[in-house]
């Protein structure tokens, strides 16, 4: 077993800044002694400095949220598509593995890529991404996922839901009032699923937020696959376009190389309100390690809750 479980309150506790350049050592690389924490809350994420190599990103998985298989076929996903000559960024291999252990922490580094956001507003960037959106589903449609999630109701709505529930962050006296607007979402979000009808599934990066693209002189590539999941094309598409111009951009590049249900669209309002729900029971969830309340401090404010709370009866107008 691991150091750390799903159970612990502070999982990152022994991760110190010198298990992080010994865990670099022990890959046969020459730490210099330079770390920069960067931005992750789910995962601990380095850059590490190597003396005469260019720098490694070395990413710390939280203990008991993905099972070994889960991890592995993340990476093996990201070298598909690399080998497809994909601008993906997939984890280095180190005596045949790509998920290391060292200290009871399973890791994984991977080369270090930089980049800027990319311009939502400009047609031909929307486009540039549809046409590799495209390109990595179809690599996806190949084969299924066998060990990671897929993208359904009771990951995205029902675990958060009761995550919320059982946290101390909602106050007592939004208890019933959240229960009830929750479970009316989550009605709204079932009848839109079922109104759509059977859908076609396939391998997915699961979170393509702006975030998670890197934009350089060269173009973009993909970074973060850790929420990689079994879904339906669109879930790959809709954080990237933000009103319908964009998605007629997004979706114009997609056609070049794949074929796109239209009929997707209609889910889109039903993604969106599970990304809602899934944020807040993500926060109730992780809210006893250290780095949660110091980065999220309003889910402690009442105030927020109460607009959680109109914002999923929003949510639940649109749908129904």
């Amino acid at each position: 077993m691991h150091r750390g479980t799903a159970l612990s309150n502070t999982p990152y506790a022994s991760l110190t800044p010198d298990l992080v350049l010994d865990a670099v050592a022990a890959c046969g690389l020459w730490p210099d002694g330079r770390l920069l924490a960067l931005n992750s809350y789910e995962n601990r994420v380095w850059q590490v400095g190597l003396e005469d190599a260019a720098p490694v990103i070395a990413k710390f998985y939280r203990p008991g949220r993905w099972s070994d298989a889960a991890i592995v076929e993340e990476h093996t996903f990201a070298q598909e598509l690399a080998d497809a000559e994909l601008p993906v960024v997939a984890p280095l291999v180190f005596g045949g593995h790509t998920l290391l252990l060292h200290d009871g922490f399973r890791y994984a580094l991977t080369p270090r890529r930089g980049g800027r956001a990319p311009e939502l507003e400009a047609v031909d960037q929307l486009q540039w991404l549809g046409r590799l959106i495209a390109r990595m589903h179809g690599v996806g449609a190949r084969t299924p996922f066998v060990h990671r999630g897929r993208l359904d109701r009771d990951t995205m709505v029902r675990q958060p839901m009761q995550a919320v529930l059982d946290s101390t962050l909602l106050p007592v006296s939004l208890q019933t009032n959240y229960r009830a607007a929750a479970t009316r979402l989550d009605a709204a979000i079932g009848a839109r699923l079922e109104a759509v009808g059977p859908v076609r599934q396939l391998r997915l990066h699961g979170d393509c937020h702006p975030g998670n693209v890197l934009w350089t002189d060269a173009g973009p590539h993909f970074v973060d696959f850790d929420d990689a999941r079994t879904g339906p094309a669109v879930q790959d598409l809709w954080m990237l376009a933000n009103d319908e111009r964009a998605m007629d951009a997004v979706l114009e590049g997609y056609r070049q190389f794949r074929d796109f249900d239209d009929g997707e669209l209609a889910l889109i309002p039903a993604l969106r309100a599970m990304r809602q729900l899934h944020y807040a029971g993500w926060i109730a969830a992780r809210w006893h390690d250290p780095a949660f309340p110091a980065a999220f401090p309003f889910a402690a404010e009442s105030r927020w809750w109460e607009q959680h709370l109109a914002d999923l009866h929003e949510l639940a107008d649109e749908l129904e």
